[in-house]
């Protein structure tokens, strides 16, 4: 079978309840943490098929913003795919499918890497844990269904030619992240451990009040931050013991893309597509150096050759803007007036007090520092390109 509903994520004695909750339609779906997204006052929206918080009665979107950066919040994402690799050929079918270099992930490293097509475009992104027996894989909800399917369709071609590897699906497990500077002691709190040495980007299984939960050093804001891996029948518990702290509040959808924008990191669907390579989109860096010698990855031909001659037509930038917030598909202009690209993401960044966004221009005006100018609406305002994070 390529793929099977995991029961565990690695220790054989945690059993769970299913991930999703009953639906609202036949098209939308809930967490465990629904209810008690409602008992704080949550406003929902659809988000990839499920009903998912946008903000809560106590906090606007802006007040959860801001509070993430001074102390910390928690974001239920357990609409979002998590799976297991298993089996003595699971780096090698895995790095057929993705640019990272997994074979040297220590145990318990973390990477972002990047789901490849024939094109050299971007399927999704990703998050990769080394597991001492498998890789623990975290995708995006918008993307979960065509990703589960890639993953499964290579895993039977692979075992059809001999290869020992296995897709499970965690079904029985929550994801929440847990972000914001005040986050490493809420956690210490209830897990009773150091996490002072547990570095950036690593993953390992600890005991939250007793229960086996796994645990990154990671987020989608730009803060400090944790992502827990809890199994689904006592996510709500531990949300909720997390809350008695009075620097932990709930926070949903719209602060966490104004942080992600702050942070420059990418929305899937917005920033990135299957249309967009690693060298436009400047994510060339989750290209492992022993992949760029060795290839082996769906798109390698395309990708490899953007990155050894600076191809491809555009590039993603940061800009800042001068006047009203550019939302997406806001056209780009050189100083002179040329149309040389589109806005991707655009918000007003509430920690900067500036009107920031990502966007993709012609390849020669992505330098720092460069003036461009912004359609919105009808009126051109003044942009100028940054480095990101902003």
């Amino acid at each position: 079978m390529a793929t099977t509903v995991a029961r565990t994520l690695l220790k054989p004695r945690q059993v769970g309840t299913r991930l999703m909750g009953s639906s609202t339609s036949s098209s939308s779906q809930r967490t465990a943490l629904y209810e008690l997204h409602k008992k704080h006052g949550a406003k929902f929206g659809p988000f990839a098929g499920w009903d998912m918080p946008l903000v809560y009665a106590d906090q606007g979107a802006l007040d959860s913003h801001l509070h993430t950066r001074k102390h910390a919040s928690i974001f239920d994402v357990s609409h979002m795919l998590q799976t297991r690799i298993v089996g003595k050929d699971r780096h090698r079918f895995l790095e057929h499918l993705v640019v990272a270099d997994l074979k040297e992930l220590p145990v318990g490293g973390a990477t972002l890497s990047l789901f490849t097509n024939p094109s050299g475009g971007i399927e999704d992104d990703t998050i990769i844990t080394q597991q001492r027996d498998s890789l623990y894989v975290v995708s995006n909800a918008g993307c979960a269904d065509k990703d589960l399917a890639h993953l499964l369709k290579h895993a039977k071609i692979f075992q059809n030619e001999g290869a020992d590897v296995e897709v499970l699906k965690i079904d029985d497990h929550s994801l929440i992240a847990l972000q914001g500077p005040a986050s490493q002691k809420a956690l210490e709190h209830l897990a009773a451990v150091d996490l002072s040495q547990m570095p950036f980007m690593t993953g390992q299984f600890i005991d939250i009040k007793g229960v086996p939960c796994h645990v990154a050093r990671s987020g989608y804001t730009g803060e400090d931050g944790f992502e827990l891996s809890i199994p689904t029948g006592e996510v709500v518990s531990i949300t909720q013991a997390l809350l008695e702290n009075p620097l932990v509040k709930l926070a949903g959808l719209g602060a966490r893309d104004s942080l992600r924008l702050e942070a420059g990191l990418c929305l899937y669907g917005s920033d990135i597509d299957s249309t967009t390579t690693p060298m436009e989109a400047n994510l060339v860096w989750t290209v492992g150096k022993r992949r760029r010698a060795e290839g082996g990855f769906i798109g390698a031909d395309v990708i490899l050759d953007q990155i050894a001659n600076k191809g491809g037509a555009r590039r993603r930038v940061g800009l800042v803007i001068e006047g009203a917030p550019a939302r997406a598909h806001a056209k780009v202009l050189s100083a002179e007036g040329e149309e040389i690209g589109e806005i991707t993401s655009g918000v007003p960044a509430p920690s900067l007090g500036k009107n920031i966004a990502m966007a993709y221009v012609k390849k020669g005006f992505n330098k720092k520092d460069t003036a461009l100018k912004v359609q919105v609406r009808n009126r051109v305002q003044d942009a100028t390109v940054v480095k990101m994070p902003f």
